[in-house]
């Protein structure tokens, strides 16, 4: 039986300082919006939820080069269907992921802080993929890998497959490295290698990248948010 047609995008309920202290992360718009996007246009209901049901927007996520056009006027506007599922969203604990068939975890920098330890939230994408559905994850929304298992094996998704995620060179490149291993967590490529994963990546840490393993489906960075939400409907398609 093929799972529903429904995706639930999972939000980063999280935020920090960063930049020296000068910015805020929190959840990075495109990488929510753009496989929103997608979803819908293929026909899919597309739900969004965070462990807490709330979130805050990350800064370098509303600059021009990363929200500009359609894509800005949608998170403008605070009726646009977007905003209203996202201002408005469930917290993950009253979700009931029998209903979905994809589960899409978008990020932002935040997403190291809260996903690693986001039980419900995991616990919605383990039953995604126990019925045969895809889940799939952008940028640093793979840290909800650290903690998330099979329920056939009891072991964790990840282990034995191929994925990708924001590259640790690219945490270097914008000089946020000390502030992110403050907060203590792996980064994506540390926690695919403790947790039994192979990383891939691009050549360029803002290339568009994504990589299909079976029903798992991860991207590199905002850039690649919309490819892999593509990929998880073409995996989706497949079933």
């Amino acid at each position: 039986m093929t799972p529903p047609r429904r995706a639930l995008i999972s939000i980063t309920s999280a935020h920090a300082t960063l930049f020296q202290g000068k910015e805020t992360t929190g959840l990075f718009i495109s990488e929510a919006l753009h496989p929103y996007k997608v979803f819908t246009a293929a026909g899919f209901e597309v739900d969004l939820t965070s462990e807490t049901g709330t979130y805050t927007p990350d800064w370098l996520s509303q600059q021009p080069d990363f929200l500009n056009g359609e894509d800005l006027a949608t998170w403008q506007d605070a009726n646009s269907e977007f905003r209203k599922k996202l201002d408005n969203m469930p917290k993950a604990a009253d979700i009931d992921g029998s209903r979905y068939g994809i589960f899409y975890a978008s990020a932002g920098h935040a997403a190291l802080i809260d996903y690693p330890t986001a039980s419900n939230l995991q616990k919605i994408a383990a039953q995604v993929w126990a019925n045969g559905g895809i889940v799939s994850a952008v940028c640093h929304g793979p840290a909800l890998f650290a903690n998330l298992l099979d329920p056939a094996t009891n072991e964790p998704i990840i282990k034995g497959k191929t994925i990708t995620g924001f590259t640790t060179e690219a945490e270097i490149t914008m000089g946020i490295m000390e502030e992110l291993q403050s907060w203590g967590n792996d980064m994506i490529d540390g926690m695919a290698a403790k947790l039994g994963a192979k990383y891939a990546r691009a050549q360029g840490i803002w290339d568009d990248y994504h990589v299909v393993d079976g029903r798992l489906v991860t991207g590199q960075n905002p850039a690649s948010a919309r490819s892999t939400a593509q990929a998880a409907v073409e995996a989706f398609e497949k079933l």
